[in-house]
């Protein structure tokens, strides 16, 4: 039985096995200066995870263990991309020891007196001076997470890395329950969940690299799998639980509007039928504005165990310095910045920093009025396209920020976030060189294969693309 097994599944098991080596490449001795096998570790292990899928995409339990045994390789490993996960554990520990994180700069508070957490130098200097610079600016659910790492490993950052690890796997299972019931429910082909959940983006930037989007995307499918569903109520609570992991789903609560009027969600309660496509509209409008007020105020109740107006004043301050002072794999942005250094003769960040996000407002907004919201997947392309603006007009892009597109695009007609997924490994060239100085070219060929194969999208969907 065994044999006959192996023999009949001997290549995809080959394939299967040859990522979980490329995989293990990437958990142990990889350092992220060392760009060009990162590279082809990368590009080698995307081709042979999508060539799985492809040989087995009507074998769900196959690739379900696959993705699981890929993500369990980490789990001993320290992340080699990011250094990220010192500064969640440093807010963990501080929680535990009863310190808000949202009220002190880590490089402040190392020097009073009568502060004291485990290998606080340690995690200081693994943070790096940015981060230990600025006060926290991750939202109170994430917290939490990083809380339960200083009560259950204070003395211990492999034992916090685990910690985080199994949250993230956890919430990537969750992502493949609720991700294929939507697709069925869709009615679309439910084997398309592992184009994220075997993304190999996907299992080295979130599982391997400790970045908490996975629970942010499994909360955000879930919310969406609920409106779907009509139970807009339990919608609007996990949709605020998604907010307070991090703060990118708010984009999305405008696209909301003429959904609950157009669809099954706004139809009318009222005995009256005199005008019924009124009534409809009117009663989807009420359940919009209680669908807001409820999101919101689940936001807001994480937010009060910290709260204070100096930790609002702080946590605000602390994400607008990612529109106004962080460049980092940028596309529209870098152009505008050329044109300025040819104009002004210096950096002009600042001032394109505040007028970027109101130009992605203007782009949401035109999303909301005039374009097409008959039913969930139209809702979800929408929503797709509001999160990619969001991010060409971003001064800061990091690989991990593409994990909700590359969620929202299975469920669409678009395949463009899988190359971006593809080709956005080129910007960690950055971290080869002792200045961290990135290669412009390489930024310019990620957005010109980017771009190209979303232009020949646009134009091959023309017709669900530009409808309004």
């Amino acid at each position: 039985m065994d044999f006959r097994f192996l023999k009949l599944y001997k290549f995809p098991i080959l394939l299967a096995l040859s990522c979980a080596a490329f995989y293990f490449s990437f958990a142990f001795g990889l350092d992220r200066s060392d760009f060009f096998r990162l590279i082809g570790l990368y590009g080698a292990v995307f081709f042979l995870s999508f060539k799985l899928i492809q040989l087995q995409k009507h074998n769900f339990w196959f690739l379900t263990g696959a993705a699981l045994v890929f993500r369990l390789i980490f789990i001993f490993a320290l992340p080699m991309l990011s250094q990220d996960y010192f500064r969640f554990i440093w807010d963990g520990r501080l929680i535990a020891s009863g310190w808000n994180p949202y009220e002190y700069i880590p490089t402040e508070l190392i020097k009073l007196p009568d502060f004291d957490i485990s290998q606080s130098e340690d995690l200081l200097t693994g943070m790096g001076s940015l981060s230990a610079g600025h006060y926290s600016n991750y939202p109170p659910l994430n917290q939490l997470i990083f809380a339960l790492s200083g009560w259950l490993a204070s003395t211990s950052i492999p034992g916090s890395a685990i910690i985080f690890r199994l949250v993230i796997i956890l919430a990537d299972v969750g992502t493949l329950i609720f991700g294929r019931k939507l697709l069925k429910s869709l009615q679309l082909p439910e084997h398309q969940i592992f184009w994220y959940i075997l993304n190999p983006f996907i299992i080295i930037e979130l599982t391997g690299n400790l970045h908490f989007e996975a629970v942010m995307v499994f909360l955000l499918v879930f919310s969406l799998y609920l409106l779907h569903k009509g139970n807009w109520i339990w919608s609007a609570v996990v949709l605020g639980l998604s907010v307070s992991i991090k703060l990118l789903p708010l984009l999305f609560l405008p696209l909301f509007f003429k959904y609950f009027s157009r669809t099954s969600i706004g139809l009318s309660l009222t005995k009256s039928n005199s005008h019924p496509e009124r009534s409809r509209r009117i009663d989807g409008l009420k359940k919009l504005f209680l669908y807001y007020i409820v999101c919101i105020s689940t936001v807001g109740i994480s937010f009060l165990p910290f709260y204070s107006a100096e930790v609002i004043s702080n946590f605000m301050n602390s994400v607008g310095l990612w529109f106004g002072k962080f460049e980092f794999n940028a596309s529209i942005y870098y152009i505008i910045r050329w044109i300025g250094f040819q104009v002004k003769g210096y950096n002009i960040i600042e001032t394109v920093g505040k007028i970027l996000p109101l130009m992605t407002i203007l782009v949401i907004l035109g999303l909301t009025f005039f374009r097409k919201y008959q039913n969930t997947k139209q809702l979800l392309t929408n929503m797709l396209f509001a999160v990619t603006a969001y991010l060409f007009l971003s001064t800061t892009v990091h690989p991990w920020y593409l994990a909700i597109p590359l969620m929202l695009s299975i469920f669409t007609n678009f395949r463009y976030m899988i190359i971006w997924t593809a080709v956005v490994m080129l910007s960690y060239y950055t971290y080869s060189n002792p200045a961290f100085q990135e290669n412009l070219w390489l930024i310019t060929l990620e957005y010109l294969v980017l771009f190209g194969f979303l232009i020949k999208e646009l134009l091959n969907n023309r017709k669900q693309a530009i409808t309004v």
